[in-house]
Formats: structure tokens, C-alpha cells, sequence
């Protein structure tokens, strides 16, 4: 006798596929945002526009200190292999928003560093980050928000199995 197919509702509703829904869905809207701000080069706006900038690049938005980092460093932050983040460092310097720079500490290896365009363009991530937020506060409500915010950091800051 031949078992019945497994249920695929499972694969619509578990935690990873939510998670993973609303981070694109508050990355979209944080573009959407940035696209928009009058403080953002124009050339930036018009690529976030048009969908040019995405999650990947948030990457560097997201991960590289202000005192700029070595590629490596920058790349395990943001949970990529080193060729990849150099991709994205590459299409980010054509932009205008980093550079990369020789390192202080050893004449070998070169920092990565965010531009006066690409800190213009961190100022205006910030203030969208801000506004997304305060957008999933209204719609969920304060408490919800609250404890998802809980839950996602405690979550986050501890291992695998933990």
C-alpha cells in the first residue's frame, strides 16, 4: 500500500519561510524609502528606484563599521564567502559609496571604507530603517512589536542547538 503524499502546507507557514517573507518585505520598503529621500545622490535614488540596489547590497549598508573593514572581516559579518562580498564591494565602489584603502596595520591587505556619498547614503538607511519600523509597529501594534523584536534578538544572538 502506497503512503499518502506529505502535507505541503508546512513549507508556506514555518518560522524560516515568515522570517524570511517579512525581512524582503522591510528590505523592499527600506529601498522604497531610500528612493525616495532627497539626501540620497540622485544616481543612488534612481538605482534603488529601479531596483538595481537590493537585499544584497544592504549587505554593506547593514555591516561595514565606520572605521571601514578588511573584506574577510566585512564578509563573515554579513554571512557571505569573501568572492561574494567583493562583488558587491566592487559594484558598491563604482557607485561612489565605499572604497577600498590601504590598511594602517599591515601594507598587505586593503580596508574597505564607506565614502562622504556612501555615509550620505548610510544616513539616509538609517532614517528608512526608522520609518519601516515605526510602519510595523503601527501594523502589528506596540506589543506585538515588542516581543517580535525580543524574540528575534534573543533568537539571533544565540547558536545553533543553543
Amino acid at each position: 500500500m502506497a503512503l499518502p503524499p506529505p502535507s505541503d502546507a508546512w513549507r508556506q507557514t514555518h518560522l524560516g519561510r515568515l522570517m524570511g517573507d517579512a525581512l524582503r518585505r522591510f528590505d523592499a520598503r527600506v529601498l522604497q524609502l531610500m528612493a525616495r529621500d532627497i539626501e540620497v545622490p540622485l544616481a543612488l535614488s534612481n538605482l534603488a528606484a529601479r531596483a538595481q540596489v537590493g537585499a544584497a547590497h544592504i549587505h554593506i549598508t547593514r555591516h561595514l563599521s565606520l572605521a571601514g573593514d578588511r573584506l574577510t572581516e566585512l564578509a563573515a559579518r554579513a554571512g557571505m564567502t569573501k568572492q561574494a562580498m567583493s562583488s558587491l564591494v566592487d559594484q558598491c565602489a563604482a557607485w561612489g559609496l565605499v572604497t577600498r584603502e590601504a590598511d594602517p596595520l599591515d601594507a598587505r591587505a586593503r580596508r574597505v571604507r564607506f565614502t562622504p556619498t556612501g555615509l550620505a547614503w548610510l544616513r539616509a538607511f538609517e532614517d528608512a530603517v526608522a520609518q519601516a519600523e515605526a510602519e510595523f509597529r503601527a501594523e502589528v501594534g506596540e506589543a506585538v512589536a515588542t516581543v517580535v523584536a525580543i524574540g528575534l534578538e534573543t533568537y539571533g544572538s544565540t547558536g545553533p542547538g543553543s
